[in-house]
């Protein structure tokens, strides 16, 4: 009894460190979006969006490049997503998202299971809450998801599953080139879809913000099914 109190208290207290660790490298970071009066016929011509960090091994707590450009794209394009439904893949701390829901989205936002306050969609598992996020009509945004190679099949036999006879769903993505292992051409054609667009970031980033992303050479790209 005694040895198994031991054991409930050492691991309260590496919880705790655990926690104060987390807590030490947190940080927030602000984001300003805006665009000219001429353009906006819906809200406001500006959004502050403030995201809370973790500056640690955690990568899916940091903002990322290409999600400054996903979301300066959402923004840009307003009208595309106001009254939309969105689904947000991997979204981490959600900067696309947010913005999504700020002009006016319906958003859902899903991440790995593990992630609290985001709903658990795990790549390359179905589940019937697979099934409820399955829209027609709809936006899948995604931003750096393709990062780890070992979750490339994973993703794209999602992206897949959620475009699969939804009529005119797109997914968005917006991808860091870093090897050449890593080719969007290679795994569109395995898993029967196309790239209907394709953007260079600095075309979609305003020039205030591109040193944001620190000279990366990242793409947005949308993609659908293979007709």
């Amino acid at each position: 009894m005694q040895m198994e109190m031991a054991v409930a208290e050492e691991e309260q207290k590496k919880k705790k460190k655990k926690k104060r660790e987390r807590e030490e490298m947190m940080t927030v970071s602000e984001h300003q979006f805006r665009r000219s009066s001429s353009s906006s016929s819906h809200g406001s011509d500006r959004l502050s969006v403030s995201i809370c960090e973790v500056m640690q091994k955690d990568y899916g707590l940091y903002v990322w490049p290409c999600s400054i450009v996903l979301a300066e794209y959402v923004w840009q394009n307003w009208e595309r997503f106001h009254g939309a439904f969105v689904l947000e893949l991997g979204a981490g701390t959600a900067l696309p998202g947010i913005v999504a829901a700020k002009v006016g989205a319906l958003v859902i936002l899903t991440d790995s299971d593990d992630q609290p306050q985001i709903q658990g969609l795990t790549w390359g598992q179905w589940d019937a809450t697979s099934f409820t996020v399955r829209r027609p009509s709809q936006i899948i945004l995604g931003a750096d998801v393709l990062y780890e190679s070992r979750d490339f099949d994973d993703l794209f036999a999602t992206v897949k599953f959620l475009l699969q006879d939804m009529e005119d769903s797109v997914f968005i993505t917006t991808y860091q080139r870093r090897s050449g292992h890593r080719s969007m051409e290679y795994l569109m054609a395995k898993w029967g879809l196309q790239c209907t667009r394709l953007i260079d970031a600095l075309k979609i980033l305003p020039t205030s913000k591109r040193s944001l992303v620190n000279g990366a050479s990242i793409e947005l790209v949308e993609i659908k099914l293979r007709k």
